[in-house]
């Protein structure tokens, strides 16, 4: 199944763009770092560690059926350059021959277009080495080793998880916040719970109207 297919059955109407958290009505909204603080002081590293992974791990089983998302975005029509996400970021060299390709337009006005390049790959969660991609994520609006797209400050990328197994889809759109949204309001309520104290203050009142007893289903 591509992943077009996927959101056309599952999300209908969801173009898997930023944000997430406006353009699904069953969702939560995580703070990732530390406000204030340096983007590597230790504190603020240990925060980030620890809450994309926690929460990734409450969202995926090893054995989920996943398709992994990388959209590169910026270019209009030129060729997209080497990101190495999948080389890099998933452990089996035959898992990653199963990579596809899509060239997805958008239309700004009549005139102009956008054109996202986006590559998926069916797996599962278990292939992927989540913890280090989920950091360099987290690293990727900063001068650091580990960014994805290395020099190319021109462009951008949004890395997404797609959990087909739950029909959930986990976005850390970068340091700052994760969106996680579900296809069923049942399958995020135990999260909504247990990392209650993550939830995004700003977005907090709305995602209680979602969850709590009577909410948007």
């Amino acid at each position: 199944m591509t992943i077009r297919d996927y959101l056309l059955e599952h999300f209908p109407g969801l173009s898997l763009e930023p944000p997430l958290f406006y353009s699904w009505p069953t969702v939560l909204r995580f703070e990732i770092a530390k406000p204030g603080s340096e983007h590597l002081d230790t504190d603020n590293l240990e925060q980030m560690g620890e809450r994309t992974t926690s929460l990734f791990k409450a969202v995926f089983e090893q054995d989920d059926d996943v398709i992994l998302v990388t959209n590169v975005f910026g270019l209009n029509d030129s060729p997209p350059p080497k990101t190495n996400v999948f080389l890099k970021y998933i452990k089996d060299k035959d898992v990653r021959m199963k990579l596809q390709y899509e060239r997805v337009v958008g239309l700004i006005d009549e005139e102009d277009m956008t054109v996202t390049h986006r590559f998926s790959l069916p797996c599962q969660a278990g292939d992927i080495r989540y913890r280090p991609l989920l950091m360099a994520i987290c690293h990727e609006d900063f001068n650091h080793p580990t960014r994805i797209l290395k020099n190319r400050w021109d462009i951008g990328l949004d890395i997404y998880f797609v959990n087909i197994t739950k029909h959930l889809i986990y976005h850390l759109y970068d340091d700052r916040g994760c969106d996680i949204i579900s296809a069923e309001k049942d399958t995020l309520l135990p999260l909504y719970h247990s990392a209650s104290p993550w939830i995004l203050e700003y977005d907090r009142e709305q995602i209680d109207g979602i969850f709590m007893e009577g909410g948007t289903t």
